[in-house]
Parts: C-alpha cells; sequence; structure tokens
C-alpha cells in the first residue's frame, strides 16, 4: 500500500493568491460606471431647459432690437431679423441725450459702489476687531434692516433730501443709499474667519485701525469684496424709482430713466425703439457678471463656513 508522505520541514505550499491592491480595502471600493446613469442625464436636462427658459427673452430682446415694429408683430414669429439694421439704435441715440446719460449711469455707479464698500468695510471691522459696547445689538439692527422693503424708507428720505435742498442733485441721488446693510453682513461674516493673530500681529508693530483694515483685512477678502462691488454695481446701474424721483432735468438723468421718454413715439409704441434701448441698459451688465461670475460665486459662499 502506498502512501503520501510530506517531509517534516516542508509546508504544502498554498495557491498563489489574486494580487490585491494594497491601498485599497476590496470592502469599499466602488463599483466603476460605465456611463452617465439616469438621474445625471435627468439633471443635465433639466439644466438645459431652465437654462433655455431664462436665456431666451434676453435673446429675443436683443435680436428683436434690429427688426423693425411690422417685424416684431408678424406672424408666426421669426427669431432672426430680416436685416441687421441700426435704425433702432439710431433712434435712441436721436430722442434722449443718450451719452449724456451713460456718462451719469456710469459716475453715479462708480461713485455709489466704491463709497458703499468702503462703508460696508469699515463698519464690518469695527463689528469684529473694535472693541465696542452692545456690537451684537448693532449687528442685529443691521440685519433686521434687510427685511425692511426700500419702497418704505423712499418718503422720508425724499423728505430729508428736500429739505436739504438736494433735490436734482447727484448728491441727492447717491448719498440716501449709501448704507448697504448686505455689504455689512457679507464683510462681518468673512472677517470673523480671520485668524486674529493677523490684526494682533499688526497692533503690535504699531499699526492703527485703517493700516489693518486696508493692508491686512482687505487683501485677504478679495473675494467677498468683489461679490459685493459686483452686486452694487447691478443693483446702481439698474436703479430707476429714486433717481426718477430726484433727478428732474435730462443732464442728471440715468439709462433706466431715460427709458421711460421712448415709450411713446408720435403716438405710435415703438417696441424696436424700446429693445434697442433696453439692450444699450443689459448688455454692459451681462458682460461684467460673464468675466467675474466665478468671483461672484467664490465671494458668496466666502462667509458661508463657520468655524
Amino acid at each position: 500500500m502506498t502512501s503520501s508522505l510530506t517531509r517534516p520541514g516542508r509546508a504544502t505550499p498554498a495557491p498563489a493568491a489574486a494580487a490585491a491592491d494594497p491601498g485599497v480595502d476590496p470592502r469599499h471600493r466602488r463599483p466603476r460606471r460605465l456611463g452617465p446613469t439616469l438621474l445625471d442625464g435627468g439633471l443635465y436636462v433639466t439644466l438645459l431647459i431652465g437654462t433655455l427658459v431664462m436665456a431666451f427673452p434676453l435673446i429675443w430682446m436683443v435680436l428683436a432690437s434690429f427688426k423693425t415694429n411690422a417685424e416684431i408683430s408678424n406672424l408666426p414669429l421669426h427669431l432672426l431679423p430680416s436685416s441687421w439694421d441700426l435704425d433702432n439704435f439710431v433712434a435712441v441715440a436721436n430722442s434722449i441725450p443718450l451719452p449724456r446719460m451713460v456718462a451719469n449711469s456710469v459716475a453715479i455707479t462708480a461713485i455709489s459702489t466704491f463709497l458703499k464698500v468702503l462703508l460696508g468695510l469699515g463698519c464690518a471691522y469695527g463689528l469684529v476687531f473694535v472693541e465696542v459696547p452692545f456690537k451684537k445689538f448693532a449687528f442685529t439692527v443691521v440685519l433686521f434692516t434687510l427685511l425692511i422693503p426700500g419702497q418704505i424708507t423712499i418718503i422720508p428720505n425724499y423728505v430729508l433730501v428736500a429739505s436739504l435742498d438736494w433735490t436734482n442733485t447727484y448728491a441727492g441721488i447717491i448719498v440716501p443709499g449709501l448704507a448697504s446693510a448686505f455689504g455689512t453682513f457679507l464683510f462681518r461674516q468673512q472677517f470673523m474667519q480671520l485668524p486674529r493673530s493677523l490684526t494682533e500681529a499688526a497692533e503690535l508693530d504699531g499699526a492703527g485701525h485703517l493700516r489693518r483694515l486696508f493692508q491686512i483685512v482687505v487683501p485677504v477678502s478679495a473675494p467677498s469684496i468683489a461679490a459685493v462691488t459686483l452686486v452694487t454695481i447691478v443693483g446702481e446701474w439698474n436703479e430707476y424709482l429714486w433717481p426718477s424721483l430726484v433727478a428732474k432735468s435730462p443732464e442728471l438723468m440715468t439709462l433706466p430713466v431715460g427709458l421711460t421718454h421712448l415709450q411713446d413715439l408720435e403716438g405710435v409704441q415703438n417696441w424696436g425703439v424700446l429693445l434697442a434701448a433696453t439692450t444699450v441698459v443689459t448688455v454692459p451688465m451681462l458682460v461684467i457678471f460673464l468675466f467675474v461670475q466665478r468671483r461672484l460665486v467664490a465671494g458668496l459662499t466666502a462667509g458661508a463656513v463657520t468655524g
């Protein structure tokens, strides 16, 4: 009878195991995705539909600004104009002092934005880095002002501006709207995340509050400053109600106020001219948003993380 014996001291070799990835636990491996899932496809379709719905009025406005009134009201509607004429834009320039209104809009927007951002930075710096009593109460008041509609303050502001004899002046248009609760709130949330060691080291070096603000705090808060600046620019550029109440002469009118003078030309509603003027007002803001949208998102989310 034959038997197979194993020599002492020699173990039977085990079967070779499949080579495994040493860095990944097999239990935690995720199955490979062969392609976009049905959910991803649905999200892309939803985003595409939403984008088209929001963009179509703007596209129609720009294209219709080159059409005549007959083309705009003709059925069925055609997206592209039959000819790319600039007659509507020429009519806008001939009907209102367009260069003057553009200059007014640019000047008022630039000055108001600069002062709003500057005041917001100073107020937020005081709420965070300066030890004053009732800081939390002051910040609560700032938050409550965000709940007050701007239309409620129009009458008190107008009475104040009229008593100062600021009607029909640039100061009357700019000064009443300089307080920015939104900017103060966003800057304060951003400043709360900054390490106190930065300002304390500058204080030990003899830096005052202004130097600490503009040389230490402002450079590291650029995304939030860019976001507040952009939002303020858009708001000031599109502002209509307050300038229409204060500016009485065409020399002080801004572009949104000037558009009201185009609503009725010779008793006929000239939609082509109106759309051309609206394009002149809208396109600059769209171009700005196109180039700085990432900074806007980064700035708005910069103060959202608390640590």
